[in-house]
């Protein structure tokens, strides 16, 4: 009969429809409810027994979605488990990780209950279109934020930086506390908590004080005209090399990767690794109006890079003057004419 022949997505689609094309519609349901009520009079038994095969029919498709469901749930659970398995051998970002199995679970789940509701014999193609429509919707109202997202996965793939990392981007500088799919968090000095978005962030200028495990501090230091330009040098040297946390040309750089926990993986990383330690290094660089300035440079671990500038700067100004080495200050000499 045609009210039980009536296909089940003509009740779900939505279209637009014209004044005429509703009021067809309508006279299609009345006929149809008449048919369904001369039917049920004239044939009772014959409209019970097509009542129950339409269940039974339906009921069958219900129970083979449940169980198409079921077995998919389980399938998408036994996938989430393989991929964190996976991360977990490679090591991947754990904020990484997470996004990519929820991603891909989320993904699935939507796939498996349209198929689902396709297998109760529901259309799925006007589904699948408001779910396009939808997607494209929410997508251009958050424009900006779909841009952190795609610059978060960028981040978090190519790792330009890691929880614990000094950085300096954006005009702000501080420990990164935080990477997540949208934004960073980094820590100032001054303990202020920055969020960064990483749309912008993805795509300007970082600068990781941390990306290496060894520095290079440098300082300048001025004395004035007329000192003994090699004895300064040596003077400074020697400053530079009482200290023991000053890497030397002949360090056992095997022993001290070994001893900063860096694994072979990351000494395979270009410019990661370095075959030997220059030798600490001092060097007149200018001739100034007042003074003499010579650079000096010196190779430490990244965690003592501060410690050892600050104390050298200290050292320098207490320990030369007393061997004759003194600092020169702006003055003007003034001859007077008798």
């Amino acid at each position: 009969m045609l009210f039980l022949q009536t296909p089940l997505s003509v009740v779900l689609q939505v279209p637009t429809l014209t004044p005429e094309e509703i009021e067809q519609r309508r006279d299609s349901v009345r006929q149809g409810v008449q048919q369904m009520i001369e039917f049920a009079k004239t044939d009772p038994h014959g409209f019970w027994q097509t009542i129950g095969e339409t269940m039974l029919q339906f009921g069958l498709k219900v129970l083979a979605a449940l169980l198409l469901y079921i077995v998919g749930m389980w399938l998408i659970s036994l996938l989430k488990r393989g991929l964190k398995r996976m991360f977990e051998r490679r090591k991947t970002e754990p904020t990484l990780a997470s996004f990519i199995s929820s991603f891909v679970s989320i993904t699935l789940t939507i796939l498996l209950v349209v198929i689902s509701v396709g297998t109760l014999g529901v259309n799925t193609t006007s589904l699948a279109a408001l779910l396009a429509a939808g997607g494209m919707a929410i997508g251009m109202a958050l424009s900006g934020t779909v841009q952190n997202f795609a610059g978060g996965l960028m981040l978090l793939a190519f790792k330009p930086f890691k929880a614990g990392d000094f950085i300096e981007a954006q005009g702000q500088s501080g420990t990164v506390i935080e990477v997540n799919i949208t934004a960073t968090k980094i820590l100032t000095p001054d303990n202020r908590v920055v969020i960064l978005p990483n749309g912008a962030l993805s795509n300007g200028t970082i600068n990781n004080f941390s990306g290496r495990p060894l520095r290079r501090v440098e300082w300048a230091v001025s004395v004035s005209y007329g000192v003994d330009a090699a004895a300064c040098k040596q003077a400074i040297l020697d400053i530079i090399n009482a200290d023991s946390r000053v890497l030397q040309a002949d360090t056992d750089m095997e022993a001290l990767y070994k001893e900063l926990n860096i694994s072979k993986f990351q000494l395979s990383t270009v410019n990661y690794r370095m075959d030997a330690i220059p030798a600490p290094f001092v060097a007149l660089k200018s001739l100034n109006e007042n003074d003499i300035t010579f650079v000096v440079r010196a190779w430490v671990k990244g965690a003592d890079y501060w410690g050892v500038y600050f104390d050298m700067q200290e050292r320098f100004y207490t320990e030369l003057p007393p061997q004759g080495f003194t600092f020169a200050y702006p003055h003007m000499d003034v001859t007077m004419l008798t």
